[in-house]
């Protein structure tokens, strides 16, 4: 090794041969004997190993020890060019200029990572290389001398502490931490090449049930379980992140079809919502998702994660078990909660609740046979508030019990006065159903209004089976040697098994309007649906209520496939008390079907401001019925048929379309794309203007752009020329989405 040095590199200096020279003036040869017995020691105990290259950067020489541990020979190792023998390490790439750069610039190596090209695949071995250019007495490039070190041991060690401080040890998803970063660097490269990103946050439902009831590892099985199950719809279209506790989210680059988002989120929901297998018992959850996409809901990680939490906050609100998509009107709700979360904690005690009664009837007479009480909040600004937002409110600040209570005495009170002994259903909560003391309660309610227990229907879904199913049991059965009546609200929805109506003393099953909705529509599979339901409740001697009947082809199916009661618009919404006092006084028991001779499931009644625009014009109309295909919209005279234009709905929502009635001031529109449905009871475009594009168009940078960017687009001092160019471009993703088709 000495003489190879001594060849190949730089002559040694007059003070370096003093410095190996004894006091006497002879070379200490013993002194440098030693030297290179302890290098050779060196490299034979792999603490370190030599390389050195010529000037075309081709290795001439390696440790000895080195080139057997990559498994080659002398012959192999010498002349291969230092750049080949050497790959980069991509798993742990470091900043700065890969080793090709370095050594064909002539730069100095420090301890940089490169992967042996020679090892094995399945046992890759990983050097760490530090070198330093040389140069002769006239300043020619002669090759680098360096050192190397084998790192595989270490660099594994270093990924798996990497690892775990970037991924969720109980489920092995990405981290809040990983995801922050992964979503704020995928974020910066779109800006820039101007793709989208969407992000799906979940939550799951009646999880902490599972958790308290089951215990802690049950629920870190349940979590490892819906990770799984997440896994499997996603693949790798995305990456997904377990943030902590039941939060869940989706990173999804280059998707901005809200279509295959909202179908997406769907399989999710319905995935998620299967039963699982937990310390040996059978439990249901469910998920809400929430869904936002950058650019046109933020740019920012903080703005994107901020719309999706508040979609998701809406899609919870909706009443659980669904999705979302993010509009701007979301803020403002947040701001709502905040306000109702206040106001409601005062309404109790101001008697700004009020018990209404919805009737049910009879399938063969459509006589009165039962009334369900529905909690209404008339506020005194706001007006009515509608349950759905106030008892998703009520069921976070730990009101539920509460209400609930006061809605068992307030029923049983109002109901003990009316001048015919008819039964009433009060809804009960899986938490309120969960209180031990739940039986008492309601004796005690029942003693204080001197009602008869059997007057009472207490209407409970299955989430209460989530629990401890033999707790469940005993539950059931101290309610009936109360002898009250138990009904099966919202049957169908959810995943419990058909095996609990063996044990559940239930009197009636009542089947959930998502069933009756759109059953007479053709090809609907919910008729059949229907009669098992109604087989299954008459074998087993219950009754079967019909809910969300709305329209008499409706009630002439439910009727058919043999529901003994019926409940519905069709009949009657929710009065108040006052309202039924005065019906049962008059003993107007019998109701008149009353509805809409058929179901139409596209139309929407609605009143709308939108904006029409034809050529370089935009208009101001009213929007008076929305379907997916089309809409009625009135303020513009005598348009002809045939005509092509864009309706605006708003939030960057153009909708290509043509007039296929005109009659006056009312035409009929036939979009070009059908809408889709933004997870609750609206429709909405598959597509949005981007940011990007009003930017672009507007010469002005993205940052600049205001809150809402779609108000720049419709502006009324914008140029004719900017409107058309949105136009065309959301005019071509149509074609190529009918091309795609």
């Amino acid at each position: 090794m000495s003489g190879f040095f001594s060849k190949r590199g730089k002559k040694p200096s007059k003070a370096k041969v003093a410095a190996n020279e004894n006091p006497g003036g002879s070379v200490d040869a013993p002194q440098a004997f030693s030297r290179i017995q302890m290098l050779d020691s060196f490299e034979n105990a792999g603490l370190g190993w030599f390389w050195a290259t010529d000037a075309e950067n081709r290795i001439i020489y390696l440790s000895p020890s080195a080139v057997a541990q990559v498994g080659l020979t002398k012959q192999e190792a010498i002349g291969t060019p230092v750049a080949d023998f050497f790959k980069q390490d991509e798993e742990h790439v470091r900043e700065g200029r890969p080793l090709k750069f370095l050594v064909s610039a002539r730069n100095s190596i420090s301890h940089h990572p490169v992967r042996v090209a020679a090892s094995d695949d399945d046992n890759p071995q990983y050097w760490e290389l530090t070198g330093v250019p040389q140069y002769d007495d006239e300043k020619n490039f002669i090759g680098y001398r360096g050192s190397a070190k084998d790192v595989t041991a270490s660099r594994a060690s270093r990924i798996d502490a990497e690892r775990m401080a970037q991924y969720d040890s109980l489920t092995g998803l990405a981290n809040r931490h990983r995801m922050t970063k992964r979503l704020t660097s995928t974020l910066k490269a779109f800006h820039a090449s101007q793709r989208s990103c969407a992000l799906l946050m979940l939550d799951l439902d009646r999880f902490k049930q599972v958790n308290d009831t089951h215990g802690h590892p049950a629920g870190d099985d349940l979590l490892k379980q819906v990770a799984n199950r997440i896994e499997r719809i996603v693949g790798n279209k995305g990456e997904i992140g377990r943030l902590g506790g039941d939060e869940f989210q989706i990173m999804l680059q280059d998707m901005e079809d809200r279509a295959e988002l909202g179908e997406l989120a769907d399989r999710l929901i319905k995935m998620i919502s299967q039963p699982y297998q937990v310390n040996n018992a059978r439990v249901s959850i469910g998920t809400s998702v929430g869904i936002a996409v950058s650019p046109f809901d933020g740019v920012e990680p903080d703005e994107l994660v901020k719309a999706a939490d508040l979609a998701l906050y809406g899609a919870k609100n909706k009443g659980k078990g669904c999705y979302r998509f993010y509009n701007v009107d979301m803020r403002d709700g947040a701001e709502t909660r905040n306000q109702i979360e206040i106001d409601l904690r005062r309404a109790m005690e101001d008697g700004e609740l009020r018990m209404y009664y919805q009737p049910i009837v009879s399938a063969k007479d459509h006589n009165l046979k039962c009334l369900e009480a529905l909690m209404r909040w008339e506020h005194p600004e706001r007006g009515f508030i509608p349950p759905s937002q106030f008892i998703p409110v009520a069921e976070e600040i730990g009101m539920i019990n509460e209400l609930g209570d006061w809605a068992l005495r307030q029923v049983c009170s109002e109901a003990a006065n009316w001048p015919f002994e008819l039964r009433v259903a009060v809804n009960v909560s899986a938490i309120q159903f969960a209180q031990d003391n739940f039986p008492e309660k309601v004796k005690e309610a029942l003693r204080e209004a001197r009602m008869p227990a059997g007057r009472l229907e207490l209407e409970i879904t299955e989430s209460v089976f989530v629990g401890d199913t033999g707790r469940t049991q005993e539950m059931f059965e101290d309610l009936k040697r109360i002898g009250v009546r138990l009904a099966l609200d919202d049957f169908g929805t959810g995943y419990s098994s058909l095996s609990y109506l063996q044990k559940a003393p239930f009197d009636k099953i009542k089947i959930d309007q998502a069933f009756v909705r759109g059953a007479t529509e053709k090809g609907n599979n919910n008729p059949a649906i229907m009669s098992a339901i109604v087989s299954l409740a008459e074998s087993l001697g219950m009754e079967t209520v019909a809910e969300g009947v709305e329209t008499k082809d409706e009630l002439t199916l439910v009727k058919e496939r043999g529901a003994s009661h019926i409940q519905g618009f069709i009949f009657s919404p929710a009065i108040s008390h006052d309202e039924l006092l005065e019906r049962l006084e008059t003993k107007q028991l019998k109701y008149e079907a009353r509805g809409p001779e058929r179901f139409r499931s596209e139309r929407k009644s609605v009143f709308r401001r939108v904006g029409l625009i034809h050529e370089d014009h935009r208009y101001h109309v009213t929007m008076r019925d929305l379907s997916k295909t089309g809409a009625r919209i009135e303020g513009l005279l005598n348009v002809p048929v045939g005509t092509p234009v864009v309706l605006d709905l708003g939030g960057g929502q153009l909708a290509v379309a043509a007039v296929r009635r005109s009659e006056e001031y009312t035409q009929g529109l036939e979009f070009e794309t059908p809408l889709i449905s933004d997870g609750a009871d609206g429709l909405c475009t598959r597509h949005r203007v981007s940011p990007y594009e009003i930017a672009a168009a507007s010469n002005a940078p993205l940052a600049s752009l205001p809150e809402d960017p779609y108000a720049l687009l419709m502006a009324e001092n914008a140029a004719n020329g900017t409107r058309k160019q949105f136009l065309e471009v959301d005019t071509s993703r149509n074609a190529r989405n009918r091309k795609a088709g």
